[in-house]
């Protein structure tokens, strides 16, 4: 055996029986308790935990059968098994009746036996296993997690608390790594369905000719490779939450495949003719423009509108302000424990600097940051300098007007200054935060610059231009 597991109790009258077994059970390192009555297992049962139970069918004082009724009614997942040396198939029959997991006529062989507790012991482990990963969800997808104390973010938590109880479907929306995966978990895990399946299924990720088998299950012989009928994970999540991750990325002719499902749970396996019905709630997300897939027709409007009973707008990271702070201190607590470090404070440097980035990966871009930082930090403090100098990074920002302000409501006057400053910014950070390189760039001296940065509200907390990008500006709109 690879893993341990709990002891064999062995029941039996006679001595030399008791012995034969467990020579035959610690030889394959299973580890063995003996009693030689009924009542003496009953008592045993009630203070241990055992792998099963090995019984004789006829015992001194109360009888195998009465036994194997007691424990089967005080421990339902307890496995039994029976031996007898006077075997019928009549008596085979009212074993397994009364719950006994098999029945071995003797004289047997010591394979037929291992064989037995060797399969009670594979159930065992995967019992187990199961337990962990449903205790490793609801941990991981706690309503905790979603730290952060921006306004967008306490609301949203106190939303998901009140949809999550419901059978509502949800829709989430946000740019990618903004935590929808999270918010996913955490509406299974407050909700009724909790105990039941949790299944997560990335449209984006899984071929579309596949995508419909893996979703609704296939025939034997639906397609080249169908050999044998397939379950989907619909069927998998009967009961709980199924969780549809970049659902935009779905084709269309499947698209109208879930919206019949929708309606009432019904579906049918690819290759299939029977019409199967499960009990689920959806939640779907994508980082898309819903809106604008509708009107480009990659996504039926339709659906969206079945699929949108509440909706969950997760804020990017650049307009939660100190809530970068917050998540940062969290992640240094969270791997600091994994890679058993000892905990680690963020330095005034780094700080401003985590503030002065716009990060377009958002958290799951912060989160990577950190790790990174505790690896090549040696000191107690993070420096700026362990973090990385976001130049490919900011090649990824996109200019926009003022955070957080649609141009509809902006003037033109800030709508220009938004996309001044966060031109400023995203070249501050590209240059190292030089004020020499960035001027440079801009082609204006570097009093015009800072005359700008002053006029927009970019803070540096030295006047001496610092070429190292140790101590970044702070943009006080973030």
């Amino acid at each position: 055996m690879s893993l341990p597991v709990p002891p064999v109790l062995v029941v039996d009258d006679e001595k030399n029986m008791r012995l034969s077994l467990k020579t035959v059970l610690t030889a394959d390192q299973f580890e063995v308790r003996t009693v030689e009555s009924a009542e003496e297992a009953l008592n045993l049962l009630g203070r241990e935990e055992f792998l099963m139970v090995i019984t004789d069918a006829r015992l001194g004082g109360m009888s195998g059968y009465e036994f194997l009724g007691r424990a089967r009614a005080q421990w339902p997942n307890l496995p039994v098994l029976m031996i007898t040396a006077y075997a019928t198939p009549k008596l085979a029959v009212e074993a397994i009746k009364a719950g006994a997991i098999d029945y071995l006529a003797k004289p047997f062989a010591p394979e037929e036996l291992l064989h037995a507790v060797a399969r009670c012991a594979e159930r065992y482990h995967l019992l187990r296993e199961n337990a962990n990963l449903r205790a490793r969800a609801v941990e991981t997808y706690s309503l905790d997690q979603i730290v952060g104390e921006c306004p967008k973010i306490c609301d949203l938590r106190r939303l998901v608390q009140t949809v999550a109880p419901t059978d509502a479907r949800v829709l989430i929306l946000g740019e990618s790594g903004t935590g929808k995966e999270l918010v996913a978990g955490a509406l299974h895990g407050l909700s009724h369905r909790t105990k039941a399946g949790y299944v997560r299924i990335n449209c984006a990720a899984i071929p579309e000719t596949l995508l419909e088998s893996e979703l609704f299950g296939h025939e034997k012989g639906a397609f080249t490779g169908a050999l044998k009928q397939k379950p989907g994970r619909v069927e998998e999540a009967d009961g709980g939450t199924i969780f549809l991750d970049e659902i935009a990325d779905m084709s269309r002719p499947l698209q109208a495949k879930l919206l019949r499902f929708l309606e009432d749970g019904s579906f049918t396996r690819v290759g299939g003719t029977q019409e199967l019905r499960v009990n689920v709630r959806l939640v779907a997300a994508t980082n898309r423009d819903i809106v604008k897939a509708i009107r480009e027709e990659q996504f039926r409007e339709d659906l969206f509108h079945r699929l949108n009973v509440v909706q969950l707008q997760l804020p990017p990271l650049r307009d939660r302000g100190d809530d970068v702070l917050l998540l940062a201190d969290h992640f240094l607590k969270l791997f600091g424990l994994s890679m058993n470090k000892p905990a680690r404070t963020l330095s005034k440097a780094a700080r401003q600097k985590l503030l002065a980035h716009r990060w377009p990966g958002n958290v799951r871009e912060l989160r990577n940051v950190i790790e990174r930082a505790l690896i090549l930090e040696s000191s107690h403090e993070i420096q700026a300098n362990s973090l990385p100098d976001f130049q490919l990074e900011a090649r990824l920002q996109h200019p926009s007007p003022s955070p957080g302000m649609p141009p509809g409501d902006a003037s033109l006057d800030e709508i220009m200054a938004g996309f001044e400053r966060e031109l400023i910014t995203n070249l501050l950070e590209q240059h190292r935060f030089s004020l020499t390189r960035t001027a440079e760039h801009l082609k204006i001296s570097r009093h015009a610059l800072r005359y700008r940065m002053q006029r927009l509200n970019i803070h540096s907390d030295s006047d001496a231009d610092d070429d190292s990008g140790s101590v970044p500006p702070r943009n006080s709109t973030a």
